[in-house]
């Protein structure tokens, strides 16, 4: 007489497989029972109304509102031109090294310390001058240009 072929861990497997066959049919007998198909085309229309909210109403035609094509901006607005007067900035000098050709500034009004070359020098300045300049974007944030010394 021979000896049975079906370990426990056989007998294990086979019971998971037929738990997981079973539950996979209940899925598929909800998923029937419980379809959403056949709905009409009004159940499944959505709307957005005047505030662009989702919604399954239809919006009221009393709510609309009228856009003209004309107001509608497709590019970036046009900037009003800047006043010169408004470029030009005071601060004192809070630090210069001449042999390394550069420095900061410190603007009086935003209290922000501006970077400055002496290349972009109009006049020699030292620490602790008042100075008005103009600013430009660098590569690593503001850069003082035009620094002139102001009159004491």
């Amino acid at each position: 007489m021979g000896r049975s072929t079906e370990t426990f861990s056989k007998k294990e497997r086979e019971k998971k497989k037929s738990i997981k066959q079973r539950d996979k049919k209940e899925r598929a007998e909800d998923r029937k029972a419980n379809s959403d198909k056949g709905k009409s085309l009004n159940d499944m229309m959505a709307y957005i109304d005047e505030n662009g909210n989702i919604t399954s109403t239809p919006p009221d035609p009393t709510k609309k509102k009228i856009i003209l094509s004309e107001n509608i901006q497709i590019a970036v607005p046009k900037q009003a031109d800047i006043d010169p007067a408004d470029l030009v900035r005071n601060g004192s000098v809070a630090f210069f090294n001449e042999s390394k050709g550069y420095g900061f500034i410190r603007d009086l009004q935003s209290q922000e310390s501006i970077f400055v070359h002496i290349n972009a020098l109009t006049e020699a300045i030292r620490e602790g001058d008042k100075v008005t300049f103009e600013t430009e974007q660098g590569p690593k944030g503001l850069n003082a240009i035009k620094v002139k010394l102001t009159v004491k």
